[in-house]
């Protein structure tokens, strides 16, 4: 098993910068990749950032491009999610998951956190 704990949404206004944190304990050793995700109200839940485990190879959705950063501390097995310039429509609920594979889809991951809410106003 792997636990995972975000932690660092809020309420922010827009132009505004926040850091989402993710520490991954348990069986570690099986990850491939570490997501972040995003699900606003009456949306899908849509891929933001992933990284992959040793942090060499990172890929953004296209929204967040230039604005976002994901990056791994390996020493604490904890994933971040830099957000600058936020905006309003960066409103949702974050989740971390971990994945085994090179699968996507949030139906692939193995593991999920509980979320984060962030919030930016305008």
């Amino acid at each position: 098993q792997v636990q995972l704990v975000e932690s660092g949404g809020g309420l922010v206004q827009a132009g505004a910068s926040l850091r989402l944190s993710c520490a991954a304990s348990g069986r570690t050793s099986s990850m491939y990749r570490m997501h972040w995700f995003r699900q606003a109200p009456g949306k899908e839940r849509e891929s933001v950032a992933f990284i992959s485990w040793s942090g060499g190879y990172t890929n953004y959705a296209d929204s967040v491009k230039g604005r976002f950063t994901i990056s791994k501390d390996n020493a604490k097995n904890t994933v971040y999610l830099q957000m600058n310039s936020l905006k309003p429509e960066d409103t949702a609920v974050y989740y971390c998951a971990a994945a085994t594979g090179v699968a996507v889809s949030p139906k692939m991951m193995a593991y999920w956190g509980e979320g984060t809410q962030v919030t930016v106003s305008s």
